[in-house]
């Protein structure tokens, strides 16, 4: 009785995992000119921080990775980029006001010094986003500069 409960069971998450599969989520990329970004201009190593731990959940230049194809983990995934893009968009800097920008400068320092960024979720995976001291004092200083 326990093994037909338990092969019941199995085929219905499976069907579930299945189906999940056809709950489509927006994956998209809007262009925006590389120019737009505004750490554009900064020195390399600024521009790698950004790139490596930034880039995918705050500008529309995600590189979607195949389990971002994969439920559940493209609700998850796709969930995260838009509340990261709704947050802060690099991509979008130009349409910020001068007040705006000063803000969101001054909060990408603070974030990074609090490790509140990167997010949890995405170090485990992506571990050339972890970011060293040097890493986030490079940020801070760029960020003081570009104020």
């Amino acid at each position: 009785m326990a093994s037909k409960t338990a092969k019941r069971t199995a085929l219905a998450a499976f069907v579930l995992v299945v189906c999940a599969q056809f709950v489509l989520v927006a994956r998209d990329n809007p262009s925006v000119p590389a120019a737009n970004l505004v750490y554009a201009n900064a020195p390399a190593n600024v521009r790698t921080v950004f790139d490596e731990a930034c880039k995918n959940c705050h500008s529309n230049q995600t590189t979607w990775p195949w389990y971002s194809y994969v439920a559940p983990f493209s609700w998850i995934i796709a969930h995260d980029v838009h509340k990261g893009r709704s947050q802060l968009n690099f991509s979008e800097w130009n349409t910020y006001s001068p007040k705006k920008r000063q803000e969101k400068l001054e909060a990408i320092c603070e974030q990074l010094v609090n490790g509140d960024m990167p997010d949890g979720k995405y170090l485990l995976i992506h571990r050339s986003a972890r970011l060293t001291q040097e890493d986030r004092e490079a940020v801070c200083t760029w960020v003081e500069g570009a104020r």
